[in-house]
């Protein structure tokens, strides 16, 4: 089974932890969240991972050879020369991720206790095109869902603005869920990635929304899971707290 890590980032938000090293490496209870998310992923199956770097990634790379890649086989796909932010990732990483079976994509900085094994699965019950982890969370941004979990839109509640350009929302018949930096992407979503737009740097999320009427993008939620976005100075300290009881 393949992943994906988002190790990149800069991590401008975790400034001073980040001015002498990558954010994935910046630890969580003794341990750097990186290698949280690669255990996490082991334990449900995940035995090829590709982790994608940038700032100071010569660290991650020796940090993986010194851990033996953790038994398993772990690819770099190296975006030291240019960030490409989550679209422009997947799609460098593809010699790593193509083929006949999905791919799970994970951030770096997200610490959560949901059952990986679980969401892949049920991206493959529902021969799904890609599978979102979403959740009932407070934000301005949210991914609009209806009643087949299917993704119809995005809209920004701050300013008003939709996506795709053409989606109407009238904030009844929809539900609002907040993106949870894991999904499951199957391969052949890689022929709509070759189109003029999505070149260089892009994030994934439009790339979802401009093809989510004719692709099955789904919703995957599960209630009573833990999650952290531990990209941030306060909930890192919450994380810490959590996994140090």
């Amino acid at each position: 089974m393949k992943a994906m890590i988002f190790a990149a980032g800069l991590g401008t938000r975790l400034r001073p932890l980040t001015d002498n090293m990558p954010k994935a490496l910046v630890p969580v209870a003794g341990k750097p969240m990186l290698q949280h998310v690669i255990e996490r992923m082991k334990a449900a199956g995940f035995n090829e991972i590709t982790i994608n770097i940038h700032h100071f990634g010569e660290q991650i790379i020796d940090f993986v050879q010194a851990n033996q890649q953790f038994g398993i086989t772990i690819h770099i796909s190296d975006e030291r020369g240019e960030l490409l932010d989550t679209g422009g990732g997947i799609k460098k990483a593809r010699p790593f991720l193509d083929g006949d079976e999905p791919f799970l994509v994970h951030n770096a900085d997200i610490l959560t206790d949901v059952d990986l094994h679980k969401l892949y699965q049920h991206h493959l019950t529902n021969n799904a095109d890609a599978t979102l982890l979403v959740s009932q969370r407070n934000t301005s941004r949210y991914l609009l869902f209806d009643n087949d979990n299917r993704l119809k839109g995005w809209i920004n509640k701050s300013t008003g603005e939709v996506k795709p350009q053409d989606f109407s929302y009238n904030g009844n018949e929809l539900s609002e869920l907040a993106f949870g930096g894991i999904h499951v992407i199957s391969p052949r979503l890689f022929h709509l990635l070759e189109g003029e737009q999505w070149q260089g740097k892009f994030s994934i999320i439009p790339f979802y929304l401009s093809i989510c009427q004719e692709a099955r993008i789904q919703g995957f939620s599960t209630e009573g899971y833990q999650w952290f976005d531990i990209g941030k100075p306060d909930t890192l300290a919450l994380a810490e707290a959590s996994l140090s009881k």
